[in-house]
């Protein structure tokens, strides 16, 4: 028999490695930056948001890419980028108190870097005005747009195209565009998902027309996330904003599999305990991958699959297997995160492997709340 292929996740030195541990493929990362290219068209049209990542390491990986344009959801996020020299930085958050200043503070250490940010009042946008009434450029907004998440932004309509009209009138801010975030919108049926899509988007698409025809724009528009980037890029003239789509998950491998993007992010763990006949503790605990889904959804076992999850603490994962014999205290596990954004912002920096073998490492820079504005 020939012999059996060594799996894509096998890391060939793992005994290097302390666990818990992320670890990070960029070959792969390399394969699903170049296929929501392909998928876009008009790399200028690819804006990804980094609040997957965090990295300066992945970011320069889009930057070598063509990737000019990003979007990001804090002020250490931003940070990071003008620090690795992106030319266009949307922060997709409605800064306020400290975070306008903050805002500003960032535009004038990095002058090289546009920045923008977003707004869905204008009790919102004039205090961020006061903030940039004073600076030599307005800051550029965005008006966010509720398209049925109910989570920010003014429903599409007569009253958005007013206060976008408003914003216009307002000393120190620039309106610049419209975005449109559809994260509710996450069908596994293709079908069904794009109609959903098309069905949020068309008063977002019927507000910009309207803008155009009174003499305010044209606005630019950014808009979804992952599940429904197939949607957006087939849109002209839309700004696509995935984010998870750099390392995917087992959360969308499942629930989107229509989607060609391929897991490039894992957990590596190992068994440190056989507390009962049939169960295995691993060092796997809430602070080494996302726990806010149900127990049976944090975490799939590339190499053990018939693993069912039974609790978890701070540091310890308790799982059931069929064999328990079959495993030894001290196995490598490799596991897929369900949800490997907020995974990523539980470490420091993630081990790279290329070829089976660890490489090098990438640093969650912009995990920190502050890194230095």
């Amino acid at each position: 028999m020939p012999p059996a292929e060594t799996p894509w996740y096998r890391i060939d030195d793992v005994n290097d490695l302390d666990s818990p541990a992320l670890v990070v493929y960029p070959d792969r990362v390399l394969q699903n930056i170049r296929t929501a290219q392909r998928m876009t068209r008009d790399v200028s049209l690819l804006r990804p948001h980094v609040k997957t990542h965090k990295s300066a390491e992945a970011t320069r990986v889009l930057l070598n890419e063509g990737v000019t344009k990003f979007k990001c959801a804090t002020i250490a996020e931003a940070e990071l980028l003008a620090q690795c020299g992106a030319q266009d930085i949307f922060l997709a958050y409605q800064p306020v108190g400290p975070k306008i200043r903050r805002l500003r503070d960032l535009r004038n250490a990095y002058p090289a870097s546009v920045f923008s940010c977003m707004t869905d009042s204008e009790e919102a946008a004039r205090a961020i005005a006061r903030v940039f009434g004073d600076d030599a450029h307005p800051m550029r907004v965005f008006l966010d747009i509720n398209v049925g998440m109910n989570r920010t932004g003014i429903l599409p309509g007569e009253d958005a195209a007013h206060l976008y009209h408003t914003l216009g009138t307002i000393r120190g801010i620039a309106p610049v565009g419209l975005h449109a975030y559809d994260g509710h919108i996450n069908d596994p049926d293709p079908v069904h998902r794009m109609a959903r899509c098309a069905e949020a988007f068309a008063p977002v698409r019927a507000l910009q027309r309207e803008l155009i025809s009174i003499g305010v724009g044209p606005p630019a528009i950014v808009a979804g996330g992952s599940p429904t980037f197939p949607f957006h890029a087939t849109q002209d003239g839309v700004e696509c904003s995935p984010g998870t789509f750099i390392y995917w998950d087992r959360s969308y491998l499942e629930g989107v599999p229509d989607i060609p993007f391929i897991p490039a992010a894992l957990v590596v763990t190992r068994i440190i305990s056989r507390p009962t006949s049939d169960t295995l503790c691993l060092d796997l605990g809430h602070k080494s991958v996302a726990a806010e889904k149900d127990i049976l959804h944090r975490v799939h076992f590339l190499n053990a699959p018939d693993a069912t999850a039974l609790s978890q603490s701070e540091e310890h994962l308790i799982v059931r297997v069929k064999e328990p014999h079959a495993h030894a205290v001290g196995d490598v596990w490799y596991g897929m995160p369900y949800h490997i954004c907020p995974t990523c912002a539980l470490y420091e920096r993630a081990a790279t492997v290329r070829e089976h073998r660890l490489d090098s490492e990438w640093r969650m820079t912009a995990r920190d709340r502050r890194v230095g504005v």
